[in-house]
């Protein structure tokens, strides 16, 4: 931790992403995702999965297309799908610290949003199953914009939402697609990554790198005590 760079001021409002920073999700999905493929007869190699993670259903479609036709992409959603609704049904593993972490900032009366790439009502389900849908104020998702990540829409709209400026606001992320969303909404980010770690060119960004939500919780306790 002492190299990480101490948060230059205490947030208004904190900004979480959902799949792989408080959810133990992506592993699920990159395995929904290779299932279907594999029962489709698709080829498409284990390690494309990882491209995926943090985007929004259209740049997993745009990428998808680049190795497969467009039926056999609607094939691969539809059947990905629902062998995703039939392993997350009864909720998923939280990461490690996200209920400390929550339970702290709602202790200090600090406003909380979720802005995830999961689509309505996909996203509040989740949320609800895992336990979480109750500290948050707001819930923005790629329904709710017309841009998704990398792009900072869904950053600004839980800002607004939330009544916050962005330059206030501190965003929790794990993937580089969320990274490249906060920042350019011109929040202070946080990476926590969990699958995708972050090349030069993310690191360049200069944002914050911590090995666990744990780590996110120590650079805040200074700003509350």
């Amino acid at each position: 931790m002492s190299a990480i760079a101490a948060l230059p001021f205490l947030p208004d409002a904190v900004i979480f992403d959902m799949d792989g920073l408080m959810i133990d999700s992506e592993r699920v999905s990159i395995a929904c995702w290779s299932q279907a493929a594999q029962e489709l007869r698709l080829p498409i190699e284990d390690g494309f999965w990882l491209r995926l993670v943090g985007l929004g259903d259209r740049d997993c479609e745009r990428l998808l297309l680049q190795h497969i036709e467009a039926g056999q992409v609607a094939a691969l959603f539809a059947r990905c799908h629902d062998l995703y609704e039939a392993r997350t049904h009864a909720g998923l593993p939280l990461r490690p610290g996200i209920l400390e972490l929550l339970q702290l900032l709602r202790e200090h009366d600090i406003p909380r949003a979720v802005a995830t790439s999961t689509r309505q009502p996909r996203a509040s389900r989740k949320l609800a199953a895992s336990g979480l849908l109750a500290f948050f104020d707001v819930v923005v998702t790629s329904s709710d914009v017309a841009h998704p990540k990398p792009a900072p829409d869904i950053y600004l709209l839980a800002a607004r939402k939330l009544g916050k400026e962005p330059a206030r606001c501190l965003a929790l992320e794990d993937s580089p697609a969320g990274i490249r969303a906060a920042v350019g909404a011109g929040m202070t980010a946080i990476q926590v990554p969990d699958l995708v770690h972050p090349d030069e060119d993310l690191r360049a960004l200069g944002h914050r790198i911590v090995g666990s939500l744990v780590d996110a919780h120590a650079l805040l306790l200074p700003h509350l005590r």
